[in-house]
Parts: C-alpha cells; sequence; structure tokens
C-alpha cells in the first residue's frame, strides 16, 4: 500500500504517572505535582479523611524526576532532571512516589480500549502505542475521538493523538496540542505545521546531532530539510545523514509492528445508558452478538484462530469482573466465539445493572487444516 494512504495513529496518554496519581488524590488537581520520590514521600492519610504530602524542598538526595504534571512543568520542572534541580525551581511542588503496578493497571486498560476499536496497534511502552487504522471504518476524526472516548471511559484520564500517514509525523503530531490533543496532518501540511519545528523534535535526533546540527546552522527541521546533502554527510556518515534528510521531509516506511502472535483480540463497547441482564436482555443480545462478530472478522483478517475466550463486564458501580473458557478445538466463527462467550456469561452474577460488555480471544494460532466439530449448545444467557 503506498504510504500516503495510511492512516497510522500515535496515541500517548497525557502526563500519564501524575495523572494516574491525580486518579487517587483528586485534591491535588490544578497543583504543581512531581512523581519520583520513595517510600519516604507516601501520602499520610489524616482522621479527617484527607492526605499530607511531602513538598519537593524536602527532599534529599541524588535521585530525579520520573514525571510530572503540567503546572509543575510551567515552573520548569520536567522528566530525567534531578531533584535537588527542580527542588529550586519549584520548592512547593508536592512530591510522589512512584506506583508501577497501578500505573501497569492503567496501561492495560487503556490498551484494552483501543484493541476494541482498533486491534492492530504496536506497543511502545506503558503509556504509548502505534495505531494502524488504515483498515478500521470510520472517518478520521470521529474514529479518533471515539478512541479518546474509550481511553477516558476505561480509564478516567485523557490522552492525544497524533494521525498522518506514518509513525514519524505522528510521533510528533501526538505532542503538538497536548494536553488531551488530536491533530491530523497530511503530507501538504508538513511545510506548515513541521518545518518550523525544532530539530530535536524529530524522533531519533538527540542532544548530541542537535549540537552538531546547531553548529552548522541547522535549528528547524525546515532548516534541515533544505540542508546540503554532501554537508551533512560530510558531519553525521553516509547512512545516518540519508536518514536526517529523508526524516525532515516525512519520510517514513515503517510498518506497524503488531506482535500477533504474543497478544489477544478483543471488542468492547460501553453503553449509553446502563443495561440489565433480564429487563435489557434482547439489547444485549444484540450487542453480544455483534461484538462476536467484530472478533470473528479481526481473527480472519489477522489470520488466527483462539482457544480461549473471555468476556468482560463492568457494572453500575464500575467494579470489573472477566471469565474465560479454553476450548478443545480453536474457534474463529461468530457461532463458536458467541457460544464460548455464553459460557462464560454463566459463571457471573448478573443482579447488577451493566456499563460495559467485551468478548476477547487469546491464545492465538494459525488455523489448522482439519474440520472443527461444532460445539455443543450452552445457555441461554443474553440468547
Amino acid at each position: 500500500m503506498a504510504e500516503d494512504l495510511r492512516r497510522i495513529a500515535h496515541l500517548d496518554m497525557d502526563a500519564f504517572y501524575a495523572s494516574v496519581e491525580l486518579l487517587r488524590y483528586p485534591e491535588l488537581r490544578g497543583l504543581p505535582v512531581v512523581i519520583g520520590g520513595g517510600r519516604d514521600a507516601q501520602p499520610v492519610a489524616q482522621a479527617d479523611g484527607s492526605h499530607s504530602f511531602s513538598r519537593l524542598r524536602d527532599y534529599v538526595g541524588r535521585g530525579v524526576i520520573t514525571t510530572a504534571t503540567y503546572e509543575a512543568r510551567a515552573l520548569g520542572v520536567g522528566s530525567a532532571m534531578g531533584m535537588m534541580k527542580a527542588a529550586k525551581l519549584a520548592p512547593d511542588a508536592i512530591l510522589l512516589p512512584v506506583n508501577f503496578d497501578s500505573y501497569r493497571h492503567y496501561s492495560r486498560l487503556f490498551k484494552n480500549a483501543v484493541a476494541a476499536i482498533a486491534p492492530d496497534f504496536e506497543d511502545r511502552g506503558i503509556d504509548e502505542i502505534y495505531i494502524d487504522l488504515t483498515h478500521v471504518e470510520g472517518e478520521t476524526r470521529e474514529l479518533a475521538q471515539r478512541i479518546k472516548q474509550a481511553v477516558r471511559d476505561a480509564t478516567g484520564l485523557s490522552c492525544s493523538i497524533g494521525i498522518t500517514p506514518n509513525k514519524l509525523l505522528s510521533k510528533i503530531s501526538s505532542d503538538l496540542e497536548k494536553p488531551n490533543g488530536l491533530t491530523i496532518l497530511g503530507y501538504d501540511d508538513i511545510p506548515a505545521r513541521i518545518w518550523p519545528l525544532g530539530v530535536r523534535k524529530i524522533n531519533g535526533i538527540g542532544p548530541k546531532a542537535t549540537e552538531k546540527l546547531a553548529a552548522l546552522g541547522i535549528a528547524t527541521i525546515g532548516q534541515l530539510a533544505a540542508a546540503d546533502a554532501g554537508l551533512l554527510q560530510d558531519h553525521f556518515g553516509a547512512h545516518y545523514s540519508a536518514w536526517l534528510a529523508e526524516a525532515a521531509r516525512g519520510i517514513d516506511r515503517r510498518e506497524i509492528s503488531t506482535s500477533s502472535e504474543s497478544k489477544s483480540i478483543s471488542r468492547e463497547t460501553t453503553f449509553e445508558r446502563d443495561l440489565h441482564a433480564r429487563q435489557d436482555r434482547d439489547t444485549l443480545s444484540g450487542i453480544l452478538t455483534q461484538l462476536c462478530a467484530r472478533l470473528a472478522d479481526d481473527l480472519k483478517r489477522k489470520g488466527y484462530v483462539s482457544r480461549t475466550i473471555s468476556i468482560k463486564l463492568r457494572y453500575d458501580d464500575f467494579q470489573i469482573v472477566s471469565r474465560n473458557v479454553t476450548l478443545p478445538q480453536p474457534v474463529a466463527d461468530t457461532t463458536g466465539i458467541l457460544h464460548a462467550a455464553r459460557e462464560c456469561l454463566k459463571r457471573v452474577p448478573l443482579q447488577r445493572r451493566l456499563r460495559l460488555l467485551g468478548v476477547r480471544a487469546s491464545t492465538l494460532e494459525p488455523p489448522g487444516s482439519g474440520p472443527q466439530p461444532a460445539l455443543p449448545r450452552q445457555g441461554e444467557l443474553f440468547a
């Protein structure tokens, strides 16, 4: 497929670690908060239900900041900055310890939410992913808004998304309108939106290369795009100079690496109103069937069958439960997935109203050549 026909998104969670902490301590919203302290920075619960927090000015040691809220960044504090240096810039900033278990939990939540809409994504770490939207139905802006809303519904957090024809441009674009940004660019937008930016905005140009380019009078991406090829080669070598020239022009031919063999595929939806398993049985039955059909399409398109089918429910009190069933024979068709999903539903309480329903296929493998026996008829939940 021609590169200019692709729709590649880069999704970056906004101040991820700090935002997760604000879910736990909402009283800190709007304040400068720094994440990176140790156990001695753990908030202390008070008798009235409030918390007392450590301040950055009280920190002593050689630690560095993991991340900070945008209010702290406005004071000059940033990731990887030494704590003692940051304390001089923002002495009254709140200091919190890192909590990687919590960050990993919310990372799984936002990635599952994205996978329910666009299953082809490349995991780039705890707080960012690339998403291939090329074959996902929907107008680009509306599709991006759906993803952003799904992430917020699943986590309570905001993200920023850049959508362009390739990974390099999308990575730059996701940072242009933070926080909660959405930037959609084509190649025609490069001169106005990309070339005025500093060369460091290109992922792959580090501090040393930036310094060398500055010595050559090259500070912006546009200046790099216009630079003499021989000059670049003299200072950076043939290979890296060729990459610099292409990157400055927005050229990037890399594909999305999904590692399908090691991941699952899921589909889920959050309801416009809370639904009851009995009173809204027909509605839920239709939603479940549709989710299973979409999951079957995803499996067919990616060339896999699944031995494990799971369901996920979120109740009206936001409690989440999941159940799975491992099948004697793998499935990939709507009927087989639907029967397995109903088997899972037989093992969950359905007295409370539901906010979300999801179906997941895991233990993926290429389809075998032999026929698959029909699954026995399961329960009638959502049937």
